[in-house]
């Protein structure tokens, strides 16, 4: 079986030559992580809507990078195939070059893990109090996961 991703743009911005590679990416993701028969949805949006998104949902009214919405209900389609609606990933693209800038890399790779880090919480788990710290090894089993992913699809490439 197969996963679904669906990737679309803020309405008013611009899609980005390299939105295609976004969604290869995350199917690669999927299946190394192991999920199949999942899906679910990427937006990439400005700080401005994913404020507002952290401020209705999350009570927190500030910008963030990225945020996951699990839903994790069961469908099947005309065919007959059952699939798991694993949720929805937003993603600010204002604040992509601030955490690249932040962790010194390329914006390609913090996009990959911005990409991997929603997926994961969308399949249930979580980091808790500990985030990604610049220079820092992760010790959340969810950070590790998500290292891991990253480390076996180094070689992919989103942006450039």
């Amino acid at each position: 079986m197969a996963n679904r991703v669906l990737v679309r743009m803020e309405d008013g911005i611009a899609e980005p030559d390299w939105l295609p590679k976004a969604e290869g990416f995350l199917h690669k993701a999927l299946a190394q992580a192991g999920y199949d028969g999942e899906e679910l949805s990427v937006m990439f949006c400005s700080d401005s809507c994913i404020r507002q998104l952290n401020r209705d949902y999350r009570n927190i009214d500030e910008e963030t990078d990225v945020l996951s919405f699990e839903d994790g209900g069961c469908y099947t389609d005309e065919d007959g195939q059952v699939w798991t609606a694993a949720g929805d990933i937003v993603i600010s693209l204002e604040t992509l070059p601030k955490n690249s800038a932040y962790f010194e890399v390329e914006e390609d790779e913090e996009l990959k893990r911005l990409l991997v880090h929603g997926m994961l919480h969308l399949n249930g788990l979580d980091h808790g109090e500990e985030h990604v710290i610049k220079g820092q090894e992760p010790v959340c089993p969810m950070l590790k996961k998500q290292g891991a992913i990253l480390d076996a699809l180094k070689g992919e490439r989103i942006i450039g």
